[in-house]
C-alpha cells in the first residue's frame, strides 16, 4: 500500500483486514523490496505415492531472496538426501520417489522461508500426507431377512482412506440403486430404509468407495436382502435412526460448510422438515438435500450459530431432534504493544491501526497477529517514509524481533525438553500429556501467546502376530493377527500375500482378527502380511506358510475335542470385552465352532447361559454385554463327535449399572369391568434391568379429553388397574422403565380402551322372510352406537341353533331349515362383554317340501308271472304325503337295453302291491318314490327276476355240509366241486328278517364261526360268488343251535365233596372197629348168662327190663338163640314164616314190640345174641 503524506504530518491510516490477502502495488524496480511469498502449496497437501512429491514455494523481493525449509519444526538439510532437490531461483522442493522410495517417509509438517537483507517471508505450515486407498477387508456377509414394514440399515463401513473416499451404492450391473424418501444414503455412506417393502428384495446391494487421488474404486461384498410379508410390521410413529441421541451439537469454522442430517424410521414413511429456533434458515446459502433429510449451509458465519430442529412426521405422530451449532473463527488482533505516545490508535474492534503525525521514525515493520483456539495467522507490513513520497510495502510473515521464550517454565518434569528456538519436545508422550499448551513469547516490546491443543492417541500395535505355519495339503490354516488401537480411530485390517493382494478366491476368508485359508494347495505357500492401519498410524507383521504333502495316516480315532484353556479378557469396555482362549486338541476331528457361555453371579449364580458362537477357526470373540451383570465366561468346543468339557471359568468381569436401554414390550390397555382400565406389559428380565431398583412408570390419560398425564410407579408387577373410568373410552397409555441410574428411553403411546358393558338395547324391526322350505332370511334394524357400550362385535340370531353375523350386517340367511316346521327366533347385539337384551320373538313356518326316499323297498316272487313289492313311508315326510309313484321296466342281461317304462300312482296309505301277468324268466327294474303337494322325492330302486318255467338240472356244487358246536364256536365243513374260488359262509338268526352275515373262507373246506351268540339258533349256508360278487352256488341251509351254556361231563369220583364224605365214613368205621376190639378183649359175659348161672331154671325167671341189652357179646358167637328148636340133623327148620322169632315156647314183648321174654326150650344150651361185628360186616 502506498500513502502520499506531507512531512507536516498528514493522517496515515493503515487498514489491516483479516481474512483478506493484501497485495503489494508495483513499485520501481530499482527500489529494495523485502521477500513476499507469491505461490505455495495448500496447507493440507495430500500427495499421490505413484508420483514425485512437489512442494511449491515461490517468492519475490529485491534483492532476490534465498530459501530454506523446516520439517516438523527442525531445519531440513536437503543436501543429506540426494532424492530431494530445490528448483533454481525458487524454494520449490521436489522429492524423487520414482526409484521405489516410500512416499510416507517424507510425511511431515513443512514450512518455507524466503530471506534477503530486508527481511524474511514465511509460508504457511504445509502438512504432507500420502494418499491412502486401503483394501476392503474380505468378509462373508450373511443374508438379511426382514419383515415388511421394518426399518433396516445396510452398513458400508469403507476402509479409512486419505482423503476419505466418495461412497455410492450400485447393483451388479453398475446401475445406481434408486433412492427415495423411504430409502436414502446417509452422510456416513450407510443405506437407510425407513421401512422395507417386498420390492426391496434383491441380492446385489453393493457399496462402492472411490478414492479421488488414486482414482481407484473398491467394492464391498454384495449384501442380500429378502423381505417377508407373512407377518408385516404394524404402522408406527416416527423414530430417529440418525442421530441416535435426543440432543446433539456441531462446531463449524467460519467460512466452512455446515451439514446436518436426520433419518427417521416409521410406517408410513415420515416426512422430514427443518426449522431454526429464534431465527431463520438463510435462504441463499442453505439447501435441503437427500429428500430434505440433510440441511447444508455454505460460507458459515456467526449468524448461523444457534439451535436447529429437524422434525419427522407421519399420520401416527411426530418426533423432533435439536442440534446446537457453534461457529468459531472470531480473530483477536494482538497489536496493542505499539507505543506511539498517543499517535497510534486501534479502530474497528482492533482490526484497524491508525497512526497520526507520521514521521521518519514511524518507518519500519508492523505485524498483525490473529488467532483463536484452532490456530493463528500473522501478516507483516513494512512502512518507508521519505521526503518526496511515502512508500509502504506489505509482505507476509516478516520477523521483526527476536522473542524471549522464557515463559515456558510452567512445564515441569523430565518428559519435556525445551529448545533455544522455543520448540517444546515431549519425550515418550502419554495420554496424560493431552491438553492445551500455551507458548508465551516476551521481549521489551511486549508479550505474545499462542495456544496449541495436543491429543495423544494410543499407538496401533499388533499384540499377537501371525506365526510360521507348516500345513499339509488340503488342510485348513489360520493366521491370527490380534491388534489394539486407539478406540477413537477407525481401524482397517489388510492382508497381503508376497507384498501383493490376496488371491480372489473364496478359500481365503478375512475376519476381524484372522485370515483363514481352506483346502490349502502348493500355490498358497508364501509370506502373509497383516497390516493394521488407522488414519494416524499403522503396524504390520508377517509370517511364512509352507505346504507339505500329507503322510499316510494310520487308522483314525475320533474323540471329543480337548478342553479350551487360557481364557483371557482384554479391551474392557462399558458394555463389551474381548475374550481370547487357546483351543484344545482336535482329536482328529476339526473343531466346527466354539460355544461361549456366561454365568451371572449377581442375578442367577450357578446357571450357565449360551451367549454366542464363533467359527472353529477363531480363538477370540468380541462379546457384547449388558450393564449391571457379574460375568464369568467359559468356552466349549464342538466337532463331529460332540462338545468338549467346559473350560475353566474366566475371571469375573463386572459391568457398571446404567439406566435401562429399553421399555417393556406388549403394552396393552383393556378393561375387565365397565369402569376400569387394566394396563399390562411384559416385564423386563434382570439382565435387561441394567441396574438395581427396577420400576415401571405407568402413565395414562383419556385421549382428546385430558391434557395432563396421570402416572404411578410400581415394581415387581406386570399390570396396573385404573378404576373409576368411563365405560369404553380410549386412553393413551405409556409404560417406561426406570432404575436407580435413571429412566429408560421415552416410550411410545399405546391406545387402549376402558371396560365394556352389556349392550342396553335390542335390535328393532325384526322381520323374517321365508325363501323356501329350507331357507329363510331375517332382517333387523341396527342398534344405536350409544347403546352398544363397547365395541360391537356382531349380532346373534337364536333359534334351535345360533347364527352369528358381523356388526355391519342388518340381515342374514338361515339355512338348513326343516320343511313343514314351525320356528321362533330372537336377535341380540353383543360386544366383548356379552349379549344385550333379546328382540321380540318372531314365529314363522316353513312350507312343504319334497319328501325323502321311502324307508325300505323289497321285491319277492309270488309265482311264475307275479312279483310282490313292499315299501315303507319315508322318514322325512316334509309335509303331507299325497301318494307314491311306482315305475318299472324290463332289462336285459347286459343291463344296457331297457324296456318301456311303466308308471303307476299309488295312494299314500298303501305299503304293498302285486304285479301280475309278468313275463317269465325276465329281469325287471322297479322304482318307487313318495310325493307331496310340493313334488316327488327321490326314488328307491330294486331288481327282481320272475321264476323259470322249468329249472334246468344243475349239478350240485356243495355236498356233505355239516356243523358241530364247541366252546370255540360253530365248525362248518363241506365239500365243494365248483370252479368259483370266492367262498363265503353266511349265517342269520333263525326266523329273522335281517340281512345275511357273511365271512370269507380262505381256500379251505371248513370254517369256524366265532361270533354266534349263545342260546340262539342260526341258519347257515355256504355260498360261492363270482367276480361280480353275485351268488353262483349255495349249499343247503343248516340249522345250528348254540346252547346257552355248554357244561362238560362231570366225573363224581373227582369231585371234592364226594372224596370228603367217603373219608369221613372210613374214619368212623375205623373208630367203631377199635371200640369193638377193646370190648371183646375184656372177656365180659352177657347178663342173661349171669342170670342163668344164678338161677337154676331160667325158663321160669322173667326177664327184667334192665336185662335187655345188646352191649355185651357172648364168647360163643355161633350158638343158636336160647329157646330155639334145633333138629337132630343140625339144620334150622324154615317151614314157618321168616318173620317169626320162635317156633314154640313163650315169648314176651314190651310195648314197643321188642322182646322181653326169654326163649325156652328143652336143650341145656342157651342161645346167644348174634355178633355185632357180623352184623356190621353184613351191612357193609
Amino acid at each position: 500500500a502506498v500513502m502520499d503524506m506531507q512531512r507536516d504530518g498528514p493522517l496515515a491510516l493503515l487498514l489491516l483486514f483479516l481474512g483478506h490477502m493484501i497485495t503489494a502495488l508495483e513499485v520501481p524496480l530499482d527500489l529494495p523490496q523485502p521477500p513476499t511469498i507469491t505461490h505455495q502449496s495448500p496447507k493440507d497437501y495430500i500427495v499421490d505415492p505413484r508420483e514425485n512429491i512437489v512442494i511449491h514455494c515461490e517468492a519475490k523481493g529485491k534483492p532476490h531472496p534465498s530459501f530454506s525449509w523446516t520439517r516438523n519444526g527442525m531445519h531440513f538439510d536437503m543436501d543429506k538426501d540426494p532424492k530431494v532437490l530445490m528448483k533454481p531461483r525458487s524454494g520449490t522442493l521436489v522429492m524423487d520417489i520414482s526409484g521405489g522410495e516410500r512416499a510416507e517417509a517424507y510425511e511431515g509438517v513443512y514450512q518455507c522461508s524466503a530471506h534477503n537483507e530486508l527481511g524474511t517471508a514465511v509460508s504457511n505450515s504445509i502438512i504432507i500426507r500420502q494418499s491412502r486407498s486401503p483394501l476392503w477387508s474380505k468378509e462373508r456377509i450373511s443374508p438379511i431377512v426382514a419383515q415388511m414394514g421394518q426399518s433396516l440399515i445396510l452398513h458400508c463401513r469403507p476402509p479409512a482412506g486419505l482423503p476419505p473416499p466418495i461412497i455410492f451404492w450400485m447393483d451388479n450391473n453398475f446401475q445406481r440403486l434408486p433412492q427415495s424418501r423411504r430409502v436414502s444414503q446417509a452422510l456416513n455412506g450407510d443405506l437407510y430404509f425407513s421401512n422395507v417393502q417386498p420390492e426391496d428384495s434383491r441380492s446385489d446391494y453393493i457399496c462402492y468407495a472411490r478414492f479421488p487421488h488414486t482414482q481407484t474404486i473398491q467394492q464391498k461384498q454384495p449384501i442380500s436382502v429378502r423381505v417377508l410379508d407373512n407377518k408385516p410390521a404394524e404402522e408406527r410413529a416416527p423414530v430417529f435412526m440418525v442421530p441416535s441421541e435426543s440432543v446433539s451439537s456441531k462446531m463449524v469454522l467460519r467460512g466452512e460448510v455446515l451439514e446436518m442430517e436426520c433419518v427417521a424410521d416409521g410406517l408410513p414413511t415420515p416426512a422430514v422438515s427443518w426449522v431454526k429456533h429464534n431465527g431463520e434458515i438463510p435462504s441463499g446459502r442453505a439447501s435441503f438435500l437427500n429428500f430434505d433429510k440433510t440441511l447444508r449451509i455454505t460460507d458459515v458465519s456467526e449468524t448461523d450459530a444457534g439451535e436447529y430442529r429437524c422434525i419427522a412426521k407421519n399420520r401416527h405422530g411426530s418426533v423432533h431432534h435439536n442440534i446446537r451449532v457453534t461457529v468459531n473463527g472470531e480473530h483477536t488482533v494482538l497489536s496493542k504493544t505499539l507505543h506511539r505516545h498517543g499517535r497510534a490508535s486501534f479502530l474497528n474492534f482492533d482490526k484497524t491501526l491508525r497512526i497520526t503525525d507520521v514521521s521518519e521514525t514511524d518507518a519500519g515493520e508492523y505485524r498483525c497477529i490473529a488467532k483463536n483456539r484452532h490456530g493463528s495467522v500473522h501478516h507483516n507490513i513494512r512502512v518507508t517514509v521519505n521526503g518526496e513520497h511515502t512508500l509502504s510495502s506489505v509482505f507476509l510473515n516478516m520477523i521483526a524481533y527476536i522473542p524471549d521464550f522464557r515463559g515456558s517454565r510452567g512445564l515441569m518434569g523430565n518428559a519435556y525438553v525445551f529448545h533455544e528456538n522455543g520448540t517444546l519436545e515431549i519425550d515418550m508422550s502419554q495420554p496424560s500429556n493431552s491438553g492445551k499448551y500455551t507458548c508465551v513469547a516476551r521481549n521489551n516490546l511486549g508479550i505474545s501467546e499462542n495456544h496449541i491443543y495436543l491429543e495423544v492417541k494410543e499407538p496401533t500395535r499388533i499384540l499377537r502376530p501371525p506365526e510360521y505355519r507348516v500345513v499339509q495339503r488340503n488342510r485348513d490354516v489360520v493366521f491370527e493377527c490380534k491388534a489394539k488401537h486407539d478406540p477413537s480411530l477407525v481401524p482397517t485390517m489388510t492382508w497381503l500375500k508376497d507384498d501383493g493382494e490376496l488371491p480372489d478366491n473364496e478359500r481365503f476368508r478375512v475376519d476381524s482378527d484372522s485370515l483363514t485359508i481352506t483346502d490349502v494347495t502348493e500355490s498358497d505357500a508364501g509370506t502373509y502380511t497383516c497390516i493394521m492401519n488407522t488414519t494416524l498410524d499403522q503396524d504390520s507383521a508377517s509370517a511364512q506358510l509352507t505346504v507339505v504333502e500329507a503322510p499316510p495316516t494310520p487308522a483314525v480315532i475320533y474323540e471329543h475335542p480337548g478342553t479350551p484353556t487360557d481364557l483371557e479378557l482384554t479391551d474392557p469396555g462399558a458394555r463389551s470385552v474381548q475374550l481370547t482362549w487357546t483351543p484344545g486338541d482336535e482329536h482328529n476331528s476339526p473343531i466346527k465352532k466354539f460355544l461361549i457361555q456366561y454365568e451371572d453371579a449377581l442375578h442367577q449364580s450357578g446357571v450357565w447361559h449360551n451367549l454366542t458362537e464363533v467359527p472353529g477357526t477363531k480363538t477370540t470373540a468380541h462379546l457384547k454385554l449388558s450393564p449391571y451383570v457379574h460375568y464369568s465366561f467359559r468356552v466349549l468346543a464342538l466337532n463331529d463327535v460332540g462338545f468338549s468339557r467346559p473350560s475353566m471359568p474366566s475371571r469375573q468381569y463386572r459391568t457398571s449399572p446404567a439406566a435401562p436401554d429399553e421399555n417393556p414390550t406388549e403394552v396393552k390397555g383393556h378393561g375387565t369391568e365397565h369402569n376400569n382400565l387394566v394396563i399390562t406389559w411384559k416385564p423386563l428380565t434382570p439382565l435387561q434391568a441394567n441396574g438395581p431398583g427396577l420400576q415401571y412408570k405407568v402413565m395414562w390419560r383419556q385421549q382428546d379429553m385430558e391434557k395432563d398425564w396421570t402416572s404411578v410407579s410400581v415394581a415387581n408387577v406386570s399390570k396396573f388397574v385404573v378404576s373409576g373410568t368411563p365405560t369404553f373410552v380410549p386412553y393413551e397409555v405409556l409404560v417406561q422403565t426406570l432404575n436407580e441410574n435413571g429412566p429408560g428411553p421415552k416410550p411410545s403411546a399405546v391406545i387402549g380402551y376402558s371396560g365394556e358393558d352389556f349392550p342396553s338395547a335390542a335390535p328393532g324391526d325384526v322381520r323374517v322372510l321365508v325363501l323356501n322350505s329350507t331357507l329363510a332370511e331375517v332382517r333387523w334394524s341396527p342398534v344405536s352406537p350409544e347403546s352398544v357400550r363397547g365395541r360391537l362385535q356382531g349380532y346373534k340370531v337364536r333359534r334351535s341353533s345360533r347364527h352369528i353375523f358381523s356388526p355391519n350386517k342388518t340381515s342374514g340367511k338361515l339355512p338348513d331349515l326343516l320343511p313343514y316346521s314351525v320356528y321362533s327366533l330372537e336377535v341380540t347385539a353383543f360386544n366383548g362383554r356379552g349379549e344385550g337384551p333379546s328382540s321380540v320373538p318372531q314365529r314363522f313356518e316353513t312350507p312343504e317340501g319334497v319328501p325323502g326316499a321311502p324307508s325300505f323297498f323289497k321285491v319277492s316272487a309270488l309265482d311264475l308271472d307275479s312279483l310282490t313289492l313292499e315299501w315303507g313311508p319315508p322318514h322325512e315326510r316334509n309335509g303331507r304325503l299325497s301318494g307314491y309313484t311306482f315305475k318299472y321296466q324290463t332289462e336285459t342281461h347286459n343291463l344296457i337295453d331297457l324296456g318301456l317304462l311303466e308308471e303307476l300312482d299309488l295312494p299314500s296309505n298303501q305299503s304293498s302291491f302285486t304285479l301280475h301277468n309278468l313275463l317269465h324268466s325276465t329281469r325287471y327294474k322297479f322304482y318307487i318314490s313318495a310325493r307331496t303337494q310340493r313334488g316327488v322325492g327321490p326314488a328307491l330302486t330294486e331288481e327282481a327276476v320272475t321264476v323259470l318255467d322249468r329249472a334246468p338240472p344243475v349239478a350240485p356244487a356243495f355236498g356233505n355240509v355239516s356243523s358241530s358246536v364247541s366252546e370255540d364256536g360253530a365248525l362248518i365243513s363241506w365239500e365243494y366241486w365248483g370252479p368259483e374260488k370266492h367262498l363265503y359262509v353266511e349265517y342269520i338268526i333263525d326266523k329273522s328278517d335281517e340281512d345275511w352275515n357273511k365271512e370269507k373262507v380262505n381256500g379251505s373246506q371248513f370254517h369256524v364261526l366265532k361270533n354266534l351268540k349263545k342260546g340262539l339258533a342260526y341258519k347257515v349256508r355256504v355260498v360261492a360268488r363270482g367276480h361280480d360278487d353275485q351268488a353262483v352256488h349255495h349249499s343247503e341251509e343248516l340249522l345250528v343251535n348254540v346252547p346257552a351254556m355248554v357244561s362238560p361231563q362231570v366225573d363224581i369220583a373227582t369231585q371234592g365233596w364226594f372224596i370228603g364224605l367217603m373219608s369221613a365214613i372210613a374214619l368212623l368205621i375205623l373208630i367203631l372197629l377199635i371200640i369193638c376190639f377193646i370190648k371183646r378183649n375184656k372177656g365180659g359175659k352177657y347178663p342173661v348168662k349171669e342170670k342163668e348161672d344164678a338161677h337154676g331154671d331160667p325158663e321160669i325167671q322173667p326177664m327184667k327190663d334192665d336185662d335187655i341189652t345188646f352191649g355185651e357179646y357172648s364168647d360163643e358167637d355161633h350158638k343158636p338163640l336160647k329157646g330155639s328148636r334145633t333138629p337132630s340133623s343140625g339144620s334150622v327148620k324154615r317151614d314157618g314164616s321168616d318173620d317169626s322169632l320162635v317156633d314154640s315156647g313163650d315169648t314176651q314183648f314190651n310195648e314197643d314190640g321188642s322182646f322181653i321174654g326169654q326163649y325156652s326150650g328143652r336143650s341145656d344150651k342157651e342161645a346167644t345174641p348174634p355178633s355185632l361185628v357180623n352184623a356190621m360186616n353184613s351191612f357193609v
